[in-house]
């Protein structure tokens, strides 16, 4: 691992590492990750000044022809020497930059986040956001899919899966586990320890510290690995790099990492929870005497989140298949409120520790489809404006949101169901994100468009599922 603060100590460690190449990464606007390689004799300090110049016409979600030209300015804080390509590589995340203006381009998702820490910043509620994101993910041995005008398939395997106890493994050695039962298993149920302790190996190689790392809740090699908290930057960086560890780690094993939120019927699908917090001058601003140790300030950001939360969700929830795992009895919380300890509620405050420094909300409904950069913004903003507007999320619901009677659950709020309710929520509840010019109506006009073209896309297209349920009527 190398830790470098300044231009001067990224060049510092090209020359102690003989670092040949240079790749240059950055996000597209939905959170994938595109890259730039240039050896490093066309690198320099002058690279961090004047950045590195490169067609953006190609990218998803970006404008035109007419306006192309970008440039790349590296973030010497985020560099790591790059673990899955050959020659000896460092790797530097940047920000995009309009040429001309030398602004920050408006559709670069990683410049979003830092325009809500100025934000922040600026109201004087707070100078620093922490987030501590836990996405879970699957490790497939198999995935193939497919669609045409005559026909729609997908199939998934799984050494460890429950629906493979029958088949013939010469010999078929048992050991499946079943739909809802793979928390904490140990082998040889769990067959995919090896490869998550590399991941984590791994991980740590590049700068990522990890806290714990287990199977998670469904069969076919779900599961979770835990990394420190950081800022709206670096835990945005870090999500993203993670997703590039862990899938570049699961190829070299010859197995395939997904982050679909829901790729298995009948099972728990995979989350993000996002750890949340506020702090001032050192002082964490959701700590106090209110309900679970929360402060004020703590409740009203809690209230916003839920006011917002189902525009947010266009977002924290960004795909048709998010609304196949936000759907009750599976852990993905679709009912809008708050309790402690309370896993079924969409935002719980942990309770593991009663340090002031540790008192912080879990939002539960988020997962990891999503562009990291955006949820943090996006939840931020809604904290902020739930803090300057006072707005109370009421009383705590500290029951089994699962088992409520109707009559109860009436008057708890839900997420969308549908991204197609999500798109509209947005379209409804967008002024809270362009505050401070965070966000404009050029990307959320973006995003609205390209998330419309995906839901018509899935609406235009027979599932399979129909042919079982209609052919013969």
């Amino acid at each position: 691992m190398i830790q470098c603060q300044t231009p001067d100590d990224v060049m510092r460690v090209i020359s102690e590492k003989g670092i040949t190449f240079i790749d240059l990464k950055f996000s597209d606007p939905f959170g994938q990750w595109q890259h730039l390689t240039i050896p490093t004799h066309e690198f320099g300090l002058h690279s961090f000044e004047e950045g590195i110049p490169f067609d953006g016409s190609s990218i998803r979600g970006w404008k035109g022809i007419q306006e192309s030209d970008m440039l790349l300015i590296p973030d010497p804080k985020s560099a790591f020497i790059d673990p899955f390509i050959n020659e000896p590589t460092l790797s530097l995340i940047c920000d995009v930059v309009d040429p001309i203006t030398k602004e920050p381009y408006s559709r670069d998702t990683r410049q979003i986040a830092k325009k809500a820490l100025e934000f922040l910043r600026s109201t004087g509620i707070g100078d620093i956001a922490y987030f501590g994101p836990e996405a879970e993910f699957f490790i497939f041995d198999d995935i193939r899919f497919s669609t045409g005008p005559n026909h729609a398939f997908y199939q998934i395997d799984s050494e460890e899966a429950w629906w493979n106890t029958s088949r013939e493994e010469n010999p078929n050695l048992g050991y499946k586990i079943p739909f809802k039962r793979g928390y904490f298993p140990v082998s040889p149920l769990d067959k995919t320890h090896d490869i998550r302790m590399e991941m984590v190996k791994t991980l740590e190689e590049v700068g990522i510290t990890v806290e714990r790392e287990h199977h998670e809740v469904a069969t076919a090699g779900q599961g979770e690995i835990n990394f420190r908290f950081s800022d709206i930057i670096g835990s945005g960086d870090n999500i993203l790099k993670y997703k590039y560890v862990l899938r570049n780690v699961g190829y070299r094993f010859g197995k395939f990492v997904t982050f679909m939120p829901k790729p298995i019927a009948g099972d728990n699908g995979s989350g993000m929870h996002v750890h949340f917090s506020i702090w001032r001058n050192g002082e964490n601003l959701f700590a106090g005497n209110s309900y679970a140790g929360l402060s004020e300030i703590a409740l009203y950001a809690i209230g916003g989140i839920i006011k917002h939360a189902r525009a947010i969700c266009a977002f924290s929830n960004p795909t048709t298949n998010s609304y196949h795992r936000l759907v009750p009895g599976y852990e993905a919380p679709v009912r809008l409120a708050y309790s402690a300890r309370n896993r079924s509620a969409a935002i719980r405050i942990p309770l593991g520790s009663q340090s002031p420094k540790a008192k912080r909300i879990e939002v539960r409904f988020p997962d990891p489809s999503s562009n990291p950069y955006l949820t943090f913004t996006a939840l931020l903003m809604a904290a902020i404006d739930g803090i300057e507007n006072r707005i109370h999320p009421g009383e705590p619901l500290d029951k089994d949101i699962y088992s409520l009677p109707p009559e109860e659950l009436a008057n708890v709020p839900q997420t969308p169901g549908s991204l197609q309710e999500a798109i509209d929520a947005l379209k409804e509840d967008k002024e809270f994100l362009l505050k401070g010019g965070v966000m404009d109506e050029d990307f959320i006009n973006m995003w609205i468009e390209t998330k419309q073209a995906e839901v018509d896309a899935i609406r235009l297209v027979p599932h399979p599922k129909e042919f079982e349920l209609y052919f013969d009527v």
